[in-house]
């Protein structure tokens, strides 16, 4: 077990590939789904604080920052025209499903059935970014997200216990981050097309 303090680290190396990413979308080199991000800052947030009701301690500090540095890039993706990804209706499906799990969050207001309805959310805000890194991984980076990976990995080895409170979420993180990559990073979706 690594000490708690490896946890900044994390988050920061985490962050290193947000602003990143931030940064390219600026400049229109990527171009971040809009619903994706947008919701991706809201259901972190929920989850962060539904972990501070249940006690987490200094990991929720990488669900904090999974969920504020979305938002900035969901900003950001106003600035630079480029950097729009055209919304479909699939996409506003997945972002309406994603938000009824938030407000079944907000019914329940129980701190680990907050934890799983804000990783049903996110992981529906996440589906239309996956099928953009699958179709179309020309309009992603690949570093950012495996920065993520590393950063969640040092939060992970931090923990004494696990429980569904303090790594729910940041295991979920892990998972999304590494099929993002390694969509991006390998182009998956063309190699599978291509068959």
């Amino acid at each position: 077990m690594l000490h708690s303090n490896f946890i900044i680290v994390g988050t920061l190396i985490g962050a290193a590939g947000s602003v990143a990413y931030l940064i390219n979308t600026v400049k229109g080199k990527v171009k971040p789904n809009r619903v994706t991000f947008l919701l991706w800052s809201i259901a972190p947030l929920i989850a962060f604080f539904a972990q501070i009701n249940q006690g987490v301690g200094l990991e929720a500090l990488m669900t904090l920052s999974t969920g504020f540095l979305p938002f900035t890039v969901f900003i950001a993706s106003f600035i630079n025209k480029q950097s729009e990804w055209k919304l479909t209706r699939f996409d506003l499906i997945c972002g309406v499903l994603s938000l009824l799990g938030l407000v079944l969050w907000m019914i329940t207001k129980v701190g680990n059935v907050a934890i799983l309805f804000s990783i049903v959310a996110d992981g529906l805000a996440a589906v239309p970014t996956i099928v953009k890194a699958y179709k179309h991984p020309d309009t992603e980076i690949a570093w950012p997200w495996i920065a993520t990976v590393f950063g969640v990995i040092l939060t992970l080895l931090t923990l004494s216990t696990l429980t569904f409170a303090n790594c729910g979420f940041i295991l979920y993180i892990l998972v999304i981050n590494i099929l993002i990559y390694s969509l991006v990073q390998f182009r998956l979706g063309e190699k599978l097309q291509q068959h």
